[in-house]
């Protein structure tokens, strides 16, 4: 469950849970289901309700231990109410964690994200997300960075962070497995690698995504709306042909460390992919953005840096 789940009362989400249990037969034995909290949001008894509905996995929506940091991005917690909810979780008997970490944000310094990464690693979630700060349009964060209020790190700056906090992680046992994030063996994020395997799913509720038979569409974000009439009240965004559902999952697939899978993408789509996309990818390679091998083709350090231009050739 995206957003933040844990601002409503816990019981509405055991009541979806059941009602997706009692009315499926898709969901296995071994499913994992996770719900988003942000610290400060939930207290004992809302962590164990979700528990005792089968919810086997958290993510929780830290961002920095740091206190400064936190408020500069608007954050209404701080890191306490975070280790708080943490020893919660884990004391009721959750064994599969996230914890999401941001880097590039206004007056971080590189110092304060390894203090940042160094702490988390001590309290050994399986599971750690480390995105950059995306600013969106005039927001108030936008309007105060524009106005010179808070700086943020530079370019460098920001690509040193990455790479320290990647090599600190692997040192301590996290495997990266795609680009923004970290697991410990056998902790990957089921539902993450879902949507980088092109596989489908189901939102349900206002502002809801999917993507099922190849139409990626969302539900109107009015919750009004969206309860008297649910079912006509959706945006397609696209209709995917072969061309576009390729390309697509070219991208998706090189978010992955491991990159794309030829066999995989041969099964798929009955062609080779090295054939199709062959001067996109003589292009990457000469400019040391992507390595290939007979099995797969992946981002070099440098594409990791980069993601984006090789990720534009195949749009």
């Amino acid at each position: 469950m995206d957003g933040t789940p844990s601002y409503i009362d816990s019981k509405y989400i055991t009541q979806i849970i059941n009602e997706i249990k009692e009315n499926t037969s898709y969901i296995s034995n071994d499913v994992e289901i996770t719900v988003e909290i942000n610290p400060g949001t939930v207290n004992k008894e809302n962590l164990k309700s979700y528990y005792k509905t089968s919810i086997n996995r958290l993510s929780i929506g830290l961002q920095s231990t740091n206190n400064a940091l936190l408020r500069n991005i608007g954050r209404i917690h701080t890191y306490e109410d975070f280790l708080k909810n943490y020893e919660m979780a884990r004391d009721i008997g959750f064994k599969n964690i996230n914890v999401d970490l941001m880097l590039g944000l206004p007056e971080q310094k590189i110092e304060n994200l390894e203090e940042s990464v160094s702490k988390i690693i001590k309290l050994n979630p399986e599971h750690i997300s480390v995105y950059s700060l995306i600013l969106e349009a005039d927001t108030k964060l936008y309007k105060m960075i524009n106005n010179k209020i808070y700086n943020l790190p530079s370019d460098e700056e920001e690509r040193i962070m990455y790479w320290n906090t990647k090599k600190q992680l692997e040192e301590n046992g996290y495997i990266h497995y795609e680009i923004s994030n970290f697991c410990k063996k056998g902790f990957a994020s089921k539902h993450n690698i879902n949507c980088w395997e092109q596989k489908e799913y189901i939102g349900f509720g206002a502002g809801a995504h999917s993507y099922i038979n190849l139409k990626r569409f969302s539900n109107i974000c009015d919750i009004n709306k969206y309860i008297s009439n649910r079912k006509e009240n959706i945006t397609i965004h696209e209709t995917q042909d072969k061309n576009m559902q390729m390309k697509e999952y070219m991208i998706l697939s090189l978010r992955k460390i491991d990159g794309v899978n030829l066999n995989d993408f041969k099964e798929k789509f009955n062609i080779d992919a090295t054939k199709i996309f062959k001067n996109e990818i003589n292009k990457l390679c000469k400019e040391n953005l992507i390595s290939t091998t007979n099995y797969n083709i992946q981002l070099t350090n440098k594409g990791l840096d980069f993601a984006n231009i090789v990720w534009e050739e195949f749009v």
